[in-house]
């Protein structure tokens, strides 16, 4: 039986490839925006459990640490676009810094795999530490040295439709363009004024206060509806029996104050009631926390799409195609960059 992956779609939509994909937030904003979603990778196996369950492509059970410099299944993919967020914990404030750890190495192989294809567009995104660090340093430089036009900013998802106060770099790349010229794009659309929950969900929630955990008891651990959420952690915890009001907390811990379910943490990060959500409390915590909120994503992909629109005359011409690739079998696929 053979496997297909078409865009014979009427519309001027990329290819996109998705790496270190994880439940799909970078996925879902980019193919709400528009974008052809052709395939995903990823190697944990919860989220990919997740991601097979709300989107049709195919996303690939595989460590990318382990290509060996093998890229013919992504040549053989056609993508114009390459996405991802490489695992971040070794740049995160709440990680431990350590880029010795290993996983500061997926930036590298992901810049590998751009400067093989050589797709016209790629997004990478991460934490805002991250565009200091020695690893992105050198991912920076390969990515360079093939040609590409990088703009790099970080973005307050607060200010791009999403009711949390979380801050991302991007770094965005166009074959032979200019530095920065996506800048302008990403920055004239941002809102005027964070966005609150009440904001996004009005009163869904059916609660003014919630309860998050904080890191230490010298930040406050109470929250309204009327603010933007803190960042949304890969933990959720209960109000300790033991917590005592911080000065900046709106209200004392009452009766009914509670922390925000599982579910009502994935309405913060933007995923839609009908995002199918699988496996245990712990690991959908995990992956909610470590996604890109959804709308953060469009919100970029749709400055993209500005952007493309407004230079139509550079060197990709978006004119109607159909696009048919065809393997014998998802194995057939596998032994390529098993091989």
């Amino acid at each position: 039986m053979k496997e297909k992956y078409r865009d014979e779609t009427k519309t001027s939509s990329l290819r996109v490839l998705d790496l270190f994909a994880g439940c799909g937030g970078l996925s879902l904003g980019f193919q709400n925006a528009g974008f052809n979603i052709i395939g995903a990778f990823d190697n944990w196996k919860p989220a990919i459990d997740v991601y097979q369950k709300n989107f049709s492509h195919k996303i690939f059970d595989y460590d990318l640490n382990n290509l060996n410099k093998n890229y013919q299944v992504f040549k053989e993919m056609r993508p114009e676009i390459i996405i991802g967020g490489p695992p971040c914990q070794d740049f995160s404030s709440a990680g431990k810094r350590d880029e010795d750890l290993g996983r500061g190495d997926l930036s590298i192989v992901f810049s590998e795999i751009v400067t093989s294809i050589l797709p016209q567009w790629f997004v990478i995104e991460n934490v805002d530490l991250f565009r200091k660090s020695n690893k992105y340093k050198e991912a920076r430089q390969i990515l360079k040295a093939a040609g590409y036009g990088l703009s790099e900013i970080i973005l307050d998802a607060s200010l791009c439709g999403v009711p949390q106060k979380r801050k991302r770099f991007f770094c965005l790349g166009e074959l032979q363009g200019k530095d920065e010229s996506l800048k302008p794009y990403l920055k004239k659309r941002l809102a005027d004024k964070p966005m609150t929950i009440r904001d996004y969900l009005g009163n869904k929630l059916e609660i003014q206060y919630y309860y998050r955990h904080p890191r230490s008891y010298q930040r406050r651990g109470i929250f309204s509806i009327d603010e933007p959420s803190p960042t949304v952690r890969g933990v959720n915890r209960p109000i300790p029996k033991t917590y005592k009001k911080h000065p900046k907390d709106p209200v004392g811990v009452t009766e009914n104050l509670r922390p925000l379910t599982t579910i009502e943490r994935s309405y913060l990060q933007t995923f839609p009631e009908t995002f199918i959500f699988e496996g245990t409390k712990t690991d959908i915590e995990q992956m909610i926390g470590n996604a890109v909120p959804v709308k953060l994503a469009e919100y970029v992909a749709q400055s993209i799409l500005e952007y493309i629109k407004d230079n139509s005359n550079k060197s990709i011409k978006f004119i109607e195609k159909t696009y048919v690739l065809e393997f014998s079998s998802d194995q057939q696929i596998e032994q390529m960059y098993l091989s």
